[in-house]
Order: structure tokens, then C-alpha cells, then sequence
């Protein structure tokens, strides 16, 4: 039986800001953009706060590659695309391929619990910034 914890102002306003993001930030962007609306907040604090998210199933991690945990707060399955050139990761708004997870159960003697797509390339901003520079 997981334990019954109390609200947590400072958990709330790190859900909500993980939430708000669709770049899916690692702790220590957390912990940067919420240390200015409170000075006082720890890292260790994001941190502690971040894995009881986690544990309660309200926001996911996520590796893409870069050496740093990332947080989602969409624990469902969806796909992401990361820029090639910014490192920009960011949710990409195509249904999900429940196929995909059911191929790969008939294939294979695994046991197949889903699957993960990530798209890679260079962002709209990227290319406009590129093409600015012609």
C-alpha cells in the first residue's frame, strides 16, 4: 500500500509546471525556473517532489539520448520529436499506433508492454532561423 502523503504546495506548483511544458524539462529546468517565484526551493526539493510525481503516476520520465532525465506529464502513449539542432524536445501530435505494440506481441516471446516512437529532424525554428541567415 503506497503512503498517504499531504498536499504539497511547492509538488503542485512543480506538477503544474511540468504540465504547462510540452518540452518535457529535465530537473535542474525545473528547478531554474521555479527558483525565481521561490527563492527558497531546493533542488534536492524538485528532485524529492519530481519521483513522489512519478510514483503516483502523474508524470512519466522520459530518456531521449541526452544524458538527462526528462519529465511528461502525459503518461499515455504518444510520440516526440527531437531537433536535431536545438535538442528541443517536444510532444509530436500524431495518433498513436496501438498496431505497433500488437505486431511486435505476435512476433516476438517477449512480453511487449508498448512501444515509443521518436521523431528526429530540425524544428520550425531551426529552419526559419537557418533560412533567415540565406
Amino acid at each position: 500500500m503506497k503512503p498517504v502523503r499531504r498536499k504539497s504546495r511547492q509538488r503542485e506548483r512543480i506538477y503544474e509546471f511540468i504540465r504547462s511544458r510540452m518540452d518535457h524539462p529535465a530537473a535542474h529546468n525545473v528547478y531554474e525556473a521555479l527558483k525565481k517565484e521561490t527563492p527558497s526551493i531546493s533542488l534536492g526539493n524538485v528532485y524529492r517532489n519530481i519521483n513522489i510525481l512519478v510514483e503516483e503516476g502523474r508524470i512519466t520520465r522520459r530518456e531521449f539520448g541526452d544524458g538527462a532525465e526528462h519529465y511528461d506529464a502525459i503518461p499515455g502513449l504518444h510520440y516526440h520529436f527531437i531537433c536535431d539542432t536545438c535538442k528541443t524536445i517536444t510532444d509530436f501530435p500524431m495518433q498513436s499506433q496501438e498496431l505497433i505494440t500488437k505486431k511486435a506481441r505476435e512476433m516476438s516471446k517477449h512480453s511487449i508492454s508498448g512501444h515509443t516512437i521518436q521523431f528526429f529532424g530540425t524544428c520550425e525554428k531551426c529552419r526559419k532561423r537557418k533560412k533567415d541567415r540565406i
